[in-house]
């Protein structure tokens, strides 16, 4: 006999209370997160603190931080919650925006956890890609280096003494990878 799952809708996840779990929707079915430790928050932090000032400082768009939800497809729904998020002005929607946001970002940053897999990591970047997310950076705080994947798959390692860059979505923004972990 044939046992037959129940997926949530985005409108689901989004109703339920807030327990303190970190939670995405992948395919209609929940994925719980752990807390994450130490290096992945400084490391999240100081990604976003670096980007926040740059897209403000230049009008840019909106910066997106850890944990807000971003419905990426339906039926069945994805729900995925990156570490940082940019959507370039050109493609923001009018008035503040409720809830889960629709709009797909430009640019996604995931910082990888000691919990995380490299299927589970290569999934989120293939999930963001495929959806047209333009640059996805994957932070690894063990050893202190971004991967760089463009919309082809193609990805470019960096480490501690590269320059990771916003090129073509964020034109201008520059920082040295050193930077994510200090």
């Amino acid at each position: 006999m044939a046992t037959t799952k129940t997926l949530l809708t985005a409108e689901q996840l989004a109703g339920m209370p807030d327990d303190g779990r970190r939670l995405e929707l992948v395919k209609g079915e929940l994925v719980e997160m752990p807390p994450t430790g130490g290096d992945h928050g400084e490391a999240s932090f100081n990604i976003a603190m670096l980007l926040g000032i740059f897209i403000k400082e230049h009008h840019a768009g909106k910066g997106y931080g850890a944990e807000t939800g971003f419905v990426i497809s339906h039926d069945p729904d994805t729900v995925r919650a990156p570490d940082v998020a940019f959507i370039s002005r050109e493609r923001l929607q009018a008035g503040p925006q409720q809830g889960f946001v629709t709009t797909i970002p430009d640019l996604v940053g995931e910082v990888v956890s000691p919990s995380d897999t490299a299927p589970t990591v290569q999934a989120k970047v293939e999930d963001w890609l495929s959806v047209g997310v333009r640059i996805v950076w994957v932070v690894y705080p063990n050893t202190r280096s971004v991967v760089v994947y463009q919309p082809d798959m193609t990805a470019r390692v960096l480490t501690y003494g590269d320059t990771l860059a916003g090129d073509p979505v964020l034109p201008g923004f520059a920082c040295k990878v050193s930077e994510l972990f200090s």
